[in-house]
């Protein structure tokens, strides 16, 4: 019944056609869709990996309502790779990748900067009760399919239903990285969604089910899902600040050395205490710039 519940699910969000983060890396560069701006404005394209696409959303909002008569066209999500090359091709103004612009990644005519800090969340549909905590033992249960049963971490009698990523995308890696290993195998039952947008909406129709995703996404849009505390610390942006909390994966921005006025003056207002504050409104964590930024 639950695995129906999951296809159905499924069935429905294709039909929507969510963007994906994880595009194969033979894919195409991004191009805009058929956006056209009237004559008096200007136009900046914006690509990013759809684990980016909450925060690109938060500035496009609030930048175009700031009257400066820009329009920012989101182009088609990609892998970083793709996002990369299409700046050095100058057909992306300005990307946003979740992770740190690596030295071999650069041929010198690129400048990226980290810009926000944004927390992954483990939660649960709101038909699980019982369950506001999960140690690191517990998680790996979980994760592996040994522990398969929410009675068994004190919550009701009814079937997990585990909703995972593949091992390539950030969230799995950090859920690795911190909490899983990297040896300990996947549970065999588990449904596997490649796009963080088709987890998130999976997790809200199905019940008993369980997902990691971005925190920024719950708060933004007011996700009616139990969001738990791992080892007794909640995903916060002030336990992150602290440094309490530690699943926190890095959004970076990356633009052309020759880039337009119109991208620059975009790249100031992220840092400007406008564009900081729509991000930390949205559940995002600024990052303040380093010398080395």
């Amino acid at each position: 019944m639950k695995q129906n519940l999951v296809i159905l699910a499924l069935s429905a969000i294709a039909l929507l056609g969510l963007p994906s983060c994880t595009t194969s890396s033979s894919a195409p560069t991004p191009t805009a869709p058929q956006t056209v701006a009237t004559p008096t404005q200007t136009s900046i394209k914006v690509g990013g990996s759809s684990s980016t696409l909450g925060l690109i959303k938060v500035l496009q909002t609030n930048y175009e309502a700031t009257g400066k008569n820009v329009k920012i066209t989101q182009l088609e999500p990609g892998q970083s790779e793709n996002i990369i090359d299409g700046i050095k091709q100058r057909v992306v103004d300005l990307g946003a990748i979740s992770k740190t612009l690596k030295p071999e990644e650069n041929d010198g005519s690129l400048e990226s900067r980290e810009v926000a800090h944004d927390a992954l969340l483990v939660a649960t549909h709101p038909s699980v009760t019982g369950v506001k905590n999960l140690t690191t033992e517990e998680l790996k249960g979980i994760y592996s399919g040994t522990i398969n049963n929410w009675k068994q971490v004190g919550g009701n009698d009814a079937k997990i239903v585990l909703l995972d990523r593949p091992e390539d995308e950030s969230a799995k890696r950090l859920l690795r990285k911190y909490y899983l290993g990297k040896d300990l195998k996947s549970s065999p039952e588990a449904v596997v969604l490649r796009k963080e947008g088709e987890l998130i909406q999976v997790i809200q129709s199905t019940p008993y089910s369980i997902g990691t995703f971005s925190l920024a996404h719950a708060i933004s849009d007011k996700l009616p899902v139990n969001r738990l505390s791992l080892n007794g610390v909640e995903a916060t942006r002030e336990n992150v600040k602290a440094g309490k909390y530690s699943m926190v994966r890095t959004i970076s921005i990356v633009w052309h050395k020759n880039s337009t006025e119109a991208t620059q003056a975009l790249i100031q207002y992220i840092s400007s205490p406008p564009g900081i504050n729509a991000m930390e409104q949205s559940g995002f964590i600024y990052v303040i710039p380093s010398a080395k930024n």
